[in-house]
């Protein structure tokens, strides 16, 4: 399995901005597709975006799409999620994992065989 850490999370303002990054470890991020996921206090996990291995290959949840953006560089083994227009209700825990289907996107949490430990996610009104 590969090891991932997350980072780039934090306080802001509706409306603001913040790009988290997910640090591969142990393998190349190549042999992986990989997503973003996100859970609120007292409520299930969520899947909020994904790519393969080309990296126009993207896809997003409905709830996210227009204002996140999902991007990986492979040289530098990190995904990145790209999060504009914060609002409240983006208020959470984001996970980044990998799948090992490099070319397939995956939507659902039990596809993905590696996790990071989390980054918070704060948004004040």
């Amino acid at each position: 399995q590969v090891q991932l850490v997350e980072s780039g999370g934090g306080l802001v303002q509706a409306g603001g901005s913040l790009r988290l990054s997910c640090a591969a470890s142990g393998r190349t991020l190549g042999n992986y597709a990989m997503g973003w996921f996100r859970q609120a206090p007292g409520k299930e996990r969520e899947f909020v975006a994904a790519i393969s291995y080309y990296s126009g290959n993207t896809y997003y949840a409905d709830s996210v799409k227009g204002r996140f953006t999902i991007s990986r560089d492979n040289a530098k083994n990190t995904v990145y999620l790209q999060i504009n227009s914060l609002k409240p209700e983006d208020t959470a825990v984001y996970y980044c994992a990998a799948a090992p289907t490099p070319f397939r996107i995956r939507t659902m949490d039990y596809e993905y065989d590696s996790w990071g430990q989390g980054t918070q996610v704060t948004v004040s009104s």
